[in-house]
Order: C-alpha cells, then structure tokens, then sequence
C-alpha cells in the first residue's frame, strides 16, 4: 500500500547494541543501526514516527525499536500496535486452511457453494472460481471495485460488481493481486460457518494463536498502545477503515496488531511453537502456485528465493504505516517489522534474513510547493488515458488539482501539489507526477510515479 528525535535513536541504539552482544550469532546484522539510518533518511526531526521489529530464532525472540510515538515521545515496544494493512491476508489464508484441515471446505471447492443462491459470479477461464483461486489472487477479480459514480458502497454494491464483472479473456490463469478477491472470502467463509467473517477469524484464528492485541476494533487497552498514522509529509494519517470502501474488506487489510502478536504466529508457521492451528499454518504455506521468476503464491503468503533458500513473506501498507513479516523455513528464523508511517519497511525484512537484499532510501514528502497561475493549472485539468491501467482524471476546484485514479489501484483521491511547472507531489502517499508537454507548451500526458516505488506509468491527454 517518512523527522525523528535525536533522543529515540540514541535510545533504539542501545538495544541493538544489547542484542549484539547477547548473541553473536544472531541477528546477523546490527539492526538498531539499520532502523536508526531509516528513520534519518526520512528527516532529521521528530514526527511522532518509530519502527518496532522483533526477531525470532529457536532461542527465542529478541526486539529491536528506533524512533518516538506521539507527545510522551516513548519508544515503540512489543506491544505497540499498528495497522498491518495486508499481512492481514495471512491471517484470512489461515482461517481458510483451518477449515480445510477440519473438512469443512475443500480448496477446490467453487466459491459459488458458500455464497447465498441468487448470488452470482463471473467464470474463470470458462470454469468456476475455487476458494483456491481467491486465496491465490488467480480469480481473474480485479484489485479494486470500479464502483459507478455516485454508488452507495454496501455489501450489496461489491456483490453486484463481482455479478456483472467481465474478466479478461484469456486461456491461462492469469495471477493478479485482489482485495476484492479477499473480500469475497471472506464472505464465503463467513456464510459457510453461519458467522459473521470478523468473529469468525477471533474464535478460529485469534483466540488459538493467543493473539491479545490484534483485532480489526481497538479495544481501550490497544487504543492507549495504538501508533498512529503518518503519511508521507509525516503528517497524522487516517485509519484505512475510514474509507468506506476498504472498511468492508476487513479480511483484505483491517487488522491491528503488534510485532509480538506477529512472531506468535511466525513461531507456529516454523514449527517453533505447537498450536491447535499447526496443520492449518503447514497447509498455508504448501499449497501454492508459481508466479514468475521462481517465485510462488501461497495461501495468503508469497515465496520468494534467498541465499539460504526459501523465504515465505508477506507485507502491507495503509495510509499511515507500513508492515512486513518474513519466514525463513530452513534455518528457522523470523521477523516482523512494523511502522507507523507509509514508507515500506519490506527491504528490511528481508535484508535482516537475506542480506543480498538490498536497503531502500526512502525520504519524506518535503518538496516546496510553489504558486502557479490560474491559465496553467487549467491546462493539466482533463481525462488521462493509461493503456492496461484505466483512465486518470485531474480536476481543479480553485487552486487545488486533485488527482482521481482508477478504482482498481485502490487509492482515495489525492490533492498534487507544484513542485515546478511540470513536477508535482502528493502529501498523503509518496506519489508524484511529472506532466509532459507539446511543441505548442500544451499539456499532452503524464508519468505516474506510484506510491511503492513501480515503474512510472504513461498515461496521455485526451481530447475533451
């Protein structure tokens, strides 16, 4: 889906160094360092920003934290809680993998069968959508919705979308990543247990996994240890669940947690801890399909290639934070990293386990916005034509542009602001534009940086 005070990260660096000598073998690498070097290279002052990671290895977990949260300016601990966006997809595989494992539901099982009669989907490839295909982002079901203007968004809505949807046409099985595909799930899982999805995942995966501080509601116990959002200025972000939309796909992307919480589940995935959910989590992570470049889709998780071999991972992102956990299945090891601000901390997940990953830099939003006239904002204002992508639109209402994407990429609309004539930014997620120009000086197109650091996207003018 990153200005830090010089008190935290002296702090954070004496637990690094504590670790170190604890245990020369591992971590492997000086993690105070590492957090401390991301937390400066989003800016040099206080922000109310910290990063907690807790480390797991047969000898049990270790934590690491750099930065300050809120105005007491305490350090995040163990139980901080954050927003963890899409590792909720982790935990929404799991459920599924439990009621496979209790021969409630089988993987092949088309969705169609727990979902209510009248209800209706579209066919993948010509055949039915499976709770497999859901669970491995193949259903050919978008990222997003792309909702008719004006659309009340209910449960009704999201259904009747999902009824009408055409996917593409093709004859192999396509993977593309889908929060809508998670949502219906959830819907499926809910209807086939007579629950509703979120109490369903408490009884069935929470509660077995000892879970105290994850939930999709703050509790006041978690509300007092919440770290709350930063966008990419490092300014207060609002929760995900505040756009309507993404407030029902709780199973997409709505849980809060803690990186203690985390390892709880990281420990079962290992084979470190024993739990009424082991076969569940074996079966999460084998049942799988290969995705490009050697790579594969488990249920909830993707592997990737290390090194040292295997890595089972999976991250996410909201408004305000940033989350990743990361398995290492044959020297037994885990992380968890968690954030609260919008900058990935997923390159340092896996540098932690694999350093041949490289660490990012990312910065905060700082540009100066600079004062453009009214003819010149009017010029970028029309419909932007992106081919595989969708239509783009920027309006002006005054001296504000705001850019409008398509549904599909799951962004709310986002105020760009002037960083020259050409350059603009937004404030809320590190994405920028750069508008391109005719030998007349006309607005033709532009490039569209997205927030986690794709490939610019090209998108053209079109004619009013």
């Amino acid at each position: 889906m990153r200005s830090l005070a010089g008190l935290a990260i002296s702090h954070t660096g004496a637990v690094g160094a504590s670790i170190r000598k604890a245990d020369h073998s591992w971590p492997p690498l000086n993690v105070g360092e590492i957090l401390e070097a991301r937390l400066a290279s989003l800016s040099a002052q206080s922000a109310g920003v910290g990063i907690a990671v807790e480390l797991m290895s047969a000898a049990g977990p270790k934590f690491v934290a750099a930065g300050s949260l809120g105005s007491a300016r305490r350090s995040p601990g163990r139980e901080t809680v954050f927003e963890i966006g899409s590792v909720t997809k982790v935990f929404t595989a799991l459920l599924l993998a439990d009621m496979v494992t209790r021969g409630e539901v089988a993987l092949a099982d088309p969705v169609q069968r727990y979902l209510p009669a009248a209800t209706m989907l579209p066919r993948r490839t010509g055949h039915p959508i499976t709770l497999f295909d859901l669970a491995t982002h193949r259903s050919g079901l978008p990222f997003m919705p792309d909702l008719p203007s004006g659309t009340s968004v209910s449960t009704r809505s999201l259904f009747q979308f999902v009824a009408h949807y055409e996917p593409p046409k093709t004859d192999r099985v396509e993977w593309e990543y889908s929060n809508l595909g998670y949502w219906l799930l959830s819907e499926a899982l809910g209807y086939r247990a007579q629950l509703p999805f979120e109490e369903l995942l408490r009884r069935r995966v929470l509660k077995p996994l000892k879970l105290v501080s994850t939930d999709f509601a703050l509790s006041p116990s978690m509300q007092t240890r919440l770290a709350g959002g930063h966008d990419a200025g490092l300014q207060p972000a609002q929760a995900i669940t505040s756009n309507s939309l993404y407030a029902l796909m709780p199973a997409a992307g709505g849980l809060y947690s803690t990186v203690d919480d985390l390892m709880k589940l990281v420990a079962v995935t290992l084979g470190l801890r024993r739990s009424p959910l082991s076969r569940a989590a074996a079966l999460a992570v084998s049942a799988r399909v290969p995705l490009g470049g050697g790579d594969q889709q488990a249920l909830g998780w993707t592997i990737t290639r290390s090194a040292s071999g295997p890595l089972i991972f999976r991250d996410g992102g909201t408004f305000g934070s940033a989350s990743c956990i990361v398995c290492d299945p044959i020297r037994r090891l885990g992380v968890a990293v968690l954030a609260n601000q919008v900058a990935s901390v997923s390159d340092i997940a896996r540098h932690i386990l694999g350093p041949e990953f490289q660490l990012e830099h990312p910065t905060a939003v700082t540009e100066k916005e600079i004062a453009l006239d009214s003819a010149t904002l009017e010029d970028y204002v029309g419909r932007y034509a992106a081919p595989g992508e969708g239509t783009f639109q920027i309006v002006r209402q005054n001296d504000v542009l705001t850019l409008i994407a398509p549904a599909e990429w799951g962004l709310p609309d986002l105020q760009i602001h002037a960083a020259s004539k050409s350059d603009f930014f937004a404030k809320e997620l590190p994405l920028r534009i750069t508008f391109q120009r005719g030998a007349d000086g006309r607005v033709t197109g532009m490039l569209i940086y997205p927030p986690r650091g794709q490939k610019a996207v090209r998108a053209t003018k079109m004619a009013d």
